[in-house]
Order: structure tokens, then sequence, then C-alpha cells
């Protein structure tokens, strides 16, 4: 369907593709993947002619048509749903020829032409879905969490809300190709896995560039590797290219030690031969041409290189300096709103030394909100939030460098964090793959990714010993991902994390809260391992003896009765209980069996209470 040959394309006087060759062909599933800055999303744009080729070929099926969903969308003049509605131009133009034949055909001179075209442009617009279009809209906005945009103006609406609804008119259009560049950056876990099922189910061909590696393992049977300007192809999904490439490289690392082997014996046996014919008396001409000959061949012999099998990581190792105390993060009753509504409703959550807590849910269900609350940059409308002894906090938002002066060099700013000289500076910045006179780029100049890693650079040099991070894997490709990770596991503080990324957080977090209807549920257990008590949650709603209409500003207090607290409490222990059957780890059980100590003291206390 498209092909594209031996391309040759320069950005910013580097060569990005010498001779790339890529296609796609009809119906596949495809993760198109690389370190950042290897030529994705470029390749994207060559396919979409949105830039040129300098050199090569593009061959596209004649009447192809191709849906790109852009990291960056474009502009549009109407609502939300004006905009989803153009999806459909061909069925709105049958529409518009409908009415007219309408008119035409209550003139008695133009009625019988009329009623037969109609009857056909009918024909046309009932196979095409005409009369589906309302419930398509539908379908795709629940899916993805749009519904409250489709009445506002596109263009009032931010960055990532038009992602979404640039996503969705993708959808809605159907065409024979998807070419999809990060779409699920903006998306909460419920429309991630929504749009895993639609993909699965598309009948056209699909590429994918995400660094979400669940969902590429969810979505995709091709994996096309872009490295060095190459595409290297691998059937299967993500885990299985990681499985093959590792394979693979092993396999050349082998082959370039076994060529290396032979070319020391070759150059030896050279060094030999000119020896004895030196030696002998008088000198051996033979033996010379012998080395020669021989010379000749190593000369000849393609030379395997040296296969990188660790490429360039940034080099993140966090140290928790000194303990906190046992209580890191507390909050009682916590209630929060905004504009008269209701986001947060009498949150509890006590946040322990050396625990690993995700905070997962829907968009606009208030996580970001708590993570706020937590750190006292907001303050709730009641309840009380308190922060523990002897804790240093790093915090990793969304976007981590927001409010720094843009105009700002990065190595001054890390400069400023961290006191150290120049040269100090860049020696520790290079670890984080920032090299010579790219420590000197302003701010603005920084993708996101490269935000991301120098916040990060700068938390390994303060020593913090609590955690705080929003959606911290958003802008950082899979290498450093996993660096992220590795970091998080030796990490000896306190972790809470609010994350859509399923890999990130079944790897890191041992205990997932799940924010529902402005509560907190908090469970023992991975993302996976807990899902389903939040698919619960989400489909069987806890009855609340509250009136709907809560007044943010004098919130009415609500008293949980203490046999439903022990009930919950039971229950968590039981989770505790049944973990530590499973845990191997030494440090881990003796956490857990401080955890089920705290508890049971807790539970007695309550049926003290509840007895008296």
């Amino acid at each position: 369907m498209i092909i594209v040959k031996d391309v040759y394309k320069i950005i910013g006087g580097k060569v990005l593709f010498e001779s790339l060759t890529f296609e796609i062909n009809e119906g596949q599933k495809m993760g198109l993947v690389g370190r950042n800055g290897s030529g994705k999303s470029t390749l994207f744009r060559l396919i979409t002619k949105e830039e040129a080729l300098d050199g090569g070929d593009l061959f596209i099926k004649r009447g192809l048509s191709i849906g790109y969903l852009k990291q960056i969308p474009d502009q549009f003049k109407g609502t939300g749903k004006e905009y989803l509605e153009a999806a459909f131009a061909e069925l709105n133009d049958l529409l518009i020829d409908m009415q007219r034949l309408e008119n035409e055909m209550l003139d008695p001179d133009k009625m019988e032409k009329a009623l037969q075209h109609y009857g056909e442009a009918q024909d046309q617009f009932t196979e095409r879905g005409g009369y589906e279009m309302e419930a398509m809209i539908s379908q795709v906005a629940n899916g993805l969490h749009i519904e409250e945009l489709l009445h506002l103006p596109y263009n009032n609406l931010s960055g990532g809300e038009k992602t979404k609804l640039s996503l969705a008119k993708i959808l809605l259009e159907k065409p024979n190709v998807l070419l999809l560049d990060e779409p699920t950056n903006h998306l909460d876990i419920v429309a991630i896995e929504w749009l895993e099922q639609y993909l699965i189910q598309y009948k056209g061909a699909v590429c994918i560039i995400s660094h979400d590696r669940s969902f590429l393992d969810h979505t995709v049977l091709n994996i096309v590797d872009l490295e060095s300007g190459e595409a290297q192809y691998y059937k299967g999904n993500y885990s299985s290219f990681e499985q093959q490439k590792e394979e693979q490289l092993l396999a050349e690392f082998h082959q370039y030690q076994e060529q290396q082997k032979k070319i020391k014996k070759m150059k030896e046996a050279i060094r030999r031969l000119r020896q004895w014919a030196n030696e002998a008396n008088p000198p051996n001409p033979k033996l010379f041409k012998k080395a020669k000959s021989m010379e000749r061949a190593l000369e000849k012999m393609e030379k395997i290189n040296r296969p990188v099998i660790d490429p360039k990581k940034m080099g993140l190792t966090l140290q928790a300096e000194g303990r906190s105390g046992n209580d890191v993060l507390t909050a009682e009753e916590v209630t929060k709103g905004y504009q008269g509504r209701l986001i947060l409703d009498e949150i509890n959550l006590n946040l322990r030394y050396k625990e690993r807590l995700a905070i997962v849910g829907a968009n606009g269900s208030g996580k970001s909100t708590l993570l706020k609350l937590l750190l006292q940059q907001e303050v709730p409308d009641s309840g009380f939030i308190k922060q523990g002894s002897s804790i240093r906090i790093g915090y990793l938002p969304q976007n981590p460098l927001d409010g720094v002066d843009d105009q700002q060099r990065m190595i001054d700013y890390f400069r400023e964090h961290i006191r150290v000289t120049e040269g100090q500076a860049r020696h520790l910045l290079a670890a984080f793959m920032f090299y010579g006179y790219d420590v000197f780029q302003k701010i603005a100049h920084l993708s996101g990714g490269e935000r991301m890693r120098l916040k990060l650079a700068v938390f390994m040099h303060e020593g913090v010993n609590l955690l705080v991070l929003d959606e911290p894997t958003n802008h950082l490709d899979v290498e450093s991902q996993e660096v992220l990770e590795e970091a998080l596991e030796h990490f000896a503080g306190t972790v809470v994390g609010v994350s859509h990324d399923r890999y990130f957080l079944n790897r890191c977090f041992k205990e997932t809260a799940y924010l529902v209807g402005g509560r907190l549920y908090r469970y023992l257990g991975s993302y996976n391992e807990t899902k389903k008590k939040w698919q619960n949650l989400i489909e069987k709603p806890v009855k609340r003896a509250s009136s709907p209409k809560v007044k943010v500003s004098k919130p009415i207090k609500k008293e949980i009765p203490v046999e439903e607290k022990i009930i919950k409490l039971e229950q968590d222990l039981d989770d505790i209980n049944e973990a530590m059957k499973r845990e191997t780890d030494v440090d881990e059980l003796m956490r857990l069996q401080e955890k089920k100590d705290s508890l049971t003291e807790h539970i007695d206390q309550l049926y003290e209470t509840w007895l008296n």
C-alpha cells in the first residue's frame, strides 16, 4: 500500500536517512519504535508529504486514504462536535444533496427526475452509514472520554484535548491506513484500553509510534525498529521484539568476536611469515609472497562492526539521603472542589516509609489535585494534610520545567540547584546524555524528554527521600523509561506516583489506590493484580448517604460507621497476609509485617470504640 524506497533525508544539516526502505502492507498492524531523534515522526511526515524527500522514492497506492494523528493538532473554527462531524464530509455533502432534491420534489415539473436521484442518493447515504453518524460520534466520544469537549470551541481547548479530538476524528474517518504518533499520551487507562480493542478490530492497516510498551503488546503483530537510519523488521509484539533483538545482538557480537580471533591469527601468521622470510639465508621470496597474499586477503575481508550491546543511556541512580519518619504523608478527611464541583470527597491516606503507592483513575478524577494537596501546593476545603519528619521531596510533574525562564541555559538551571563548577556540571550532565555544547542550549529548545532528563539529573544530586511522580514516562523513550524503572527499584525511599503507563505501574508499584467518585480505594498489589477491583468500583458505585449536590465551600461531614471501617481494614489485613505468603524478599516481608502490626493495632482500637 505504501513503499518508501532508498530515501535520503537531511534535517538541520544532519543526515537522518541515507538509504531508508520501509513499507506498510494491507491490514498490517505495526509498531514503529526507536530512540528519540531516530526519525520516526519525520518518516510519517514524509509519507503524508508534509516533508519533502531529499532523495529516493515514495509510492502510495492510488485512491488510498491515510489518517495521520500528529503530536501537534490542526486548528479549526467551530465546536468539538462540529470538528468530529467534519469526518463525514462526503456524507454531509450527500445530506445537502438530499435536502436539495426534497425541495425539487415539490415542483411537479422536476418531481419525477428528483425522486429518482433522491432514491439513489438515499441508498448511498444508507450504505455509508449516514443514519449512524450520531451513534458513531457518541461511541468514539464515550470510548475516549471526550463527551464534555463536544460543545466547547475547538480553539479554546488545550493541546491534549485537541489531540484527543483529532484521534476521534481520524477513527471516525476510517481511512485505509492509520498513522498514529503517540496516541496514548493524553488518554487515561480506561480510554487506552478502549482504543486497544478498537484497533484490534480495525479493518485497515495501522502503524503506531509509541513508548507505551503494554499498548504495543496488545495492538501490533509486527515491529519496525528504526536505528541508525535503517528499518529492521521483526514479527510479533513489542515483548517478542525485545527478546528477538537481544538474541540477534548476542549472535552478532559472537560473530564479531569470532572474526576478531581470525583477524588476530592472520596478523600473527603474516608477522611470522615475514620473520621467517627475513631469517632465511638467502631471504625466502616464496614466504614474502605468501605473507603479501595473506595481507591482501585481510584487506578484502568484510569487517564486522562491533555491535552496540548496551546503547548509551542516562546514568540515573537515586540515593535516598537520610531516612524520613515512619509516617511520610497523611491525609485525613480531605475534601477539595473547584467552581462548585466536588473533586475529592473526604480522602484518607497514610503513606509510610518505603511504601510504593500508585494512584490510578480516569482523567478528571482528581489524581493531580491529590498530589498537589499532598505536596501542600494547594489547601484542602476541609480535613488536613500532614507531611512527616525529615522528608526531602522530589516532585516530577507532567511538564517538569513549567514556570522556569525558558531563555535560561540548561547548565545554568542545573547549577542553580546543584552547587558545582561549570566543568563538574558538564561532566554530571553527560551522564544524562547531554554532551559537549548541548549543555549550553536554552531550555526553550529542549524536547519534553530532554526536560524530564534534566529534572532527573537534579534529583539524583539533591538526595531526595520521597519521590512524587506525575506521569513521569510521558516524554521518555523506552530506554530512558527502563533506566527510571531500574533506579526506582534500587531507591531506598518512599514513592507515590500517578501514571497511565501500565508497564511502569506493574513493574514499580506493589500497592495501587483508585480514585472513583471522589473517594480513594487502596489495595495491596500491582495494577494488573487489582484492576478487577477498580472495575467493580466503576460498575457498582459505593452507595453513599450524602446528598449528591455538595457545596464545596461548606462540605457536609459524613461519619463512616465504625463497623464499616473495621470490615474495610480486615479486608486490607487479609490482603497483607496473602502477600506475605507469596513474598520471598526479606526486606519486603519486614515492611509488610510492620504494616500488619500497625493495622492490627488500629483494628483493635476500633473494636474497643465499637464495643464501648
